[in-house]
């Protein structure tokens, strides 16, 4: 017997309908051809479908952001599929529960039974919990599917990664989240057909960009717009721009501050102002900061890129994105914002070198790669009479006795003597920069008199 009631594809409609579920639950599509979205993996010819069709099922995980019809997709393989299906939380089961599971799967698989492991959120298993899945995985006693909102690469053991094919879900576009609000307008079986509602297109895109592609989202909207909505006289419901806002509120933007998606906004704040363009960079720093990251972080990854991708072209970028630092830490949110904003446009419009990061990571290679020399003697200190003795000092010539306040004296180590790690370049301050360390080079090869 399995420690889960499985029920089959009809009865499971039935208790949606009839216990009152969310729009979103119970609009979940019955078949394939009612999934909107996701053409490249269910669409005709496409690998997965042709697996589905086939029942040929490979371990699989499902990557794709909330909303996008991970948990659906699965459930639908499942219902096609001549296979017990087993549902798992990850937040609410444990190695226990896993291991009764797999024993019940080998029993069933030597009965000739197949069973398909469900996952939802299987990010959220620990190393040792997603290891008690791989040899049954591996042994072909499950099935497993894994749904995720996180990068697999990060989030999923290598050993079970290798094992599952990755399918990668996309966020439903506009268009496809106002079809599906349509539907649910429309059914009187499953959604709100039985009230009748009036509501523009305008409203329902503003809806669709509110979800950011994600359904589930759009459909609570949608329910709870409906239900703040008093029917007329002749039982219809209104859903006015005013009622619409007043259900909306504030726009919850897809974030995750330890996931994938704060490494994808922050790359892509860096590259905009790496590529000076101004209004870009404004746009993704507002996002995450809208999204709830920590303002300082962002301006601690300012600092890095006044260093990294201006540097010497203008200095006095990592004096703005310093004072942008204290100034957020003097007012806080939200007046210290627009601190941070004056950093990254700054940033943006500033001429850019990475020739100091390019002349470092220069010097960290030939740290790694060649010997650890001694200072050269002319360039220590002679301290005590000992150290006189032995040379230390040396040979040193002082610049300033010097009229050009220029020496030839070589101050690397032997074996990189000559060495030149700092290329600047002709942007901003750089190309005087490089002047002088042209004329620089003039006065050493000048001979002395």
């Amino acid at each position: 017997m399995s420690l889960f009631r499985q029920l089959e594809p009809d009865e499971e409609r039935a208790e949606r309908a009839e216990s009152g579920s969310p729009l979103a639950e119970r609009m979940r599509p019955r078949t394939l051809d009612d999934v909107v979205g996701q053409q490249h993996l269910l669409g005709p010819d496409a690998p997965l479908r042709a697996q589905i069709e086939a029942d040929r099922l490979q371990s699989m995980i499902l990557w794709g952001p909330p909303g996008c019809g991970k948990t659906t997709l699965g459930r639908l393989i499942a219902g096609r599929a001549k296979a017990d299906f087993v549902p798992f939380s990850a937040v609410l089961s444990g190695i226990k529960e896993i291991r009764e599971v797999m024993t019940q799967a080998q029993r069933a698989r030597r009965g000739g039974r197949r069973t398909i492991v469900f996952i939802d959120e299987v990010h959220r298993f620990n190393k040792a919990q997603q290891d008690a899945f791989l040899p049954f995985v591996e042994q072909g006693s499950i099935t497993l599917i894994g749904a995720t909102t996180e990068n697999p690469s990060f989030e999923v053991i290598a050993p079970l990664l290798s094992r599952a094919r990755v399918y990668r879900l996309d966020a439903l576009t506009n268009e496809q989240i106002v079809l599906l609000l349509r539907r649910a307008l429309a059914d009187t079986e499953r959604g709100l057909g039985g009230q009748p509602v009036d509501i523009s297109d305008d409203l329902l895109d503003r809806i669709a960009i509110y979800s950011s592609g994600d359904a589930r989202a759009a459909y609570n909207i949608l329910e709870a717009a409906v239900a703040g909505a008093p029917p007329g006289a002749d039982g219809r419901r209104s859903i006015s721009q005013e009622l619409l806002k007043r259900t909306l509120q504030q726009k919850t933007l897809l974030y995750d501050k330890a996931g994938e998606e704060h490494y994808n906004l922050i790359s892509a704040l860096h590259k905009s102002v790496r590529n000076s363009d101004a209004d870009a960079s404004l746009y993704w720093l507002a996002r995450m900061i809208e999204s709830g990251e920590d303002p300082l972080y962002l301006a601690r990854r300012m600092v890095r890129m006044a260093s990294e991708d201006v540097g010497l072209a203008d200095p006095q970028a990592l004096r703005v994105t310093l004072d942008a630092m204290h100034a957020f830490e003097f007012l806080g949110p939200p007046e210290g914002h627009l601190a941070l904003a004056e950093a990254a446009v700054y940033l943006a419009l500033a001429p850019k070198s990475n020739a100091l990061y390019t002349a470092y990571g220069a010097v960290a290679r030939d740290l790694e790669q060649t010997r650890t020399e001694p200072v050269p003697l002319h360039l220590r200190n002679a301290v005590t009479r000992l150290m006189k003795a032995e040379g230390y000092g040396r040979g040193y010539l002082y610049a300033h006795d010097y009229e050009d306040k220029v020496t030839d004296m070589e101050c690397l180590p032997e074996s990189l003597r000559g060495q030149r790690y700092y290329q600047p370049t002709d942007q901003g301050l750089e190309a005087r920069i490089r002047q002088r360390m042209e004329e620089i080079a003039r006065l050493k090869a000048k001979p002395k008199a």
